[in-house]
């Protein structure tokens, strides 16, 4: 990730602290915050300082490697499986959180002695953000076959730097294209209520230079209709067996929308967003939010502070729901560091038989 042409990881150890960018600041702030327990991870998550899938995964593997440094010996299983449930407990619909935890709680239970299991846990976890990192530049290179020499891409929400431990999922394709001197273009939904793709897309876009256009999420059907995208990529917070995704609140009207106007749908994930477990998208648990996400906003004054201003009445009822469920058959594709596949449940277990790739990161 580039901030002002420096590098930077979303999400990264520190000497015992976690460290992360704090996206509620983005984009008229750009700090980082420096998180010295499982219990301040947890909050970060839940208050979304941190977000997206591959991002809030990596921050709980983290977490869990900060509780093991922090537990005492006589307790150490008692304290990890505590700090694992308050993590488990942030958000519900993003897989790649639970794929994280366990992934490091299985790396202490391997080892005997409470000081291996602590640096197992710190070493899964480094791992984990490694490999979450990697797999997105890989979905970045496989995603070329999507692209011509000019083309312009509609995504929705955030699916790029701030959303992994780096590259992204939907935004990876288009990053790897520009640097490569492609010509793309990338329409972005501002995604209401929290405006991710208004305060976060477009600014990560901006710094590194991909030419975009930040669109009300109500235009999206008629910017089809006048042929100004050649495909929908999104991101994803949960894959079920059958391909039904999970991922933000408006991505199955946008799937809807694009059938409609014959414009192929793809949806970018790692193969940590896919869960077998979890037979179809009926079965993926949705996170609602509170109300007042849609009630009030954040933003920048001409003054140049930052203000909280009610924007609805203070009287009506709100449902508020971060996720909504796109079916299989709406997606034309599923882009992942494993290869492009079609969203039928034979292809995406054969998928996750496929051996990871090995990935070398571009530093």
């Amino acid at each position: 990730m580039r901030v002002n042409g420096v590098a930077y990881r979303t999400v990264w150890w520190d000497a015992g602290a976690v460290k992360l960018i704090d996206q509620r600041r983005l984009p008229f702030r750009f700090e980082i915050l420096s998180l010295r327990s499982p219990g301040e991870v947890a909050e970060a998550i839940r208050e979304m300082a941190v977000r997206g899938a591959g991002a809030i995964g990596v921050a709980a593997g983290f977490a869990i490697a900060q509780a093991a440094a922090q537990a005492p010996v006589e307790r150490f299983d008692e304290a990890i499986a505590q700090a694992a449930g308050v993590i488990r407990a942030t958000r519900p619909t993003a897989r790649n959180l639970f794929y994280a935890v366990e992934r490091v709680l299985a790396s202490t239970a391997e080892r005997k002695s409470v000081e291996d299991k602590r640096a197992g846990a710190l070493a899964a976890a480094q791992t984990l953000a490694d490999q979450d990192a990697a797999s997105c530049e890989r979905i970045g290179v496989i995603g070329q076959q999507l692209l011509g020499d000019s083309t312009t891409v509609l995504t929705h929400c955030n699916a790029g730097w701030l959303a992994f431990a780096d590259w992204g999922s939907a935004l990876a394709p288009m990053y790897k294209a520009h640097r490569d001197g492609k010509r793309v273009a990338v329409v972005a939904t501002e995604t209401r209520p929290r405006g991710q793709g208004a305060k976060l897309t477009v600014w990560e876009l901006a710094q590194e230079g991909v030419p975009h256009t930040l669109i009300p999420d109500t235009a999206a059907g008629a910017v089809m209709r006048q042929g100004l995208v050649d495909l929908v990529l999104v991101g994803a917070d949960r894959i079920a067996a059958n391909g039904d995704v999970a991922n933000k609140i408006g991505t199955y009207t946008l799937a809807v929308l694009a059938r409609a106007h014959r414009i192929p749908f793809y949806v970018a994930a790692p193969t940590s967003t896919v869960d077998l477990a979890c037979p179809t998208g009926e079965a993926i648990p949705i996170e609602e939010r509170a109300g007042e996400e849609v009630t009030w906003t954040v933003g920048e004054t001409a003054a140049g502070t930052l203000e909280r201003v009610r924007t609805a009445h203070a009287g009506s009822a709100v449902r508020n729901w971060a996720f909504d469920v796109t079916p299989a058959e709406y997606i034309t594709g599923l882009l992942t560091e494993r290869g492009l596949i079609r969203t039928e449940p034979q292809a995406i277990r054969e998928l996750m038989r496929t051996p990871a790739p090995s990935t070398r990161l571009t530093r």
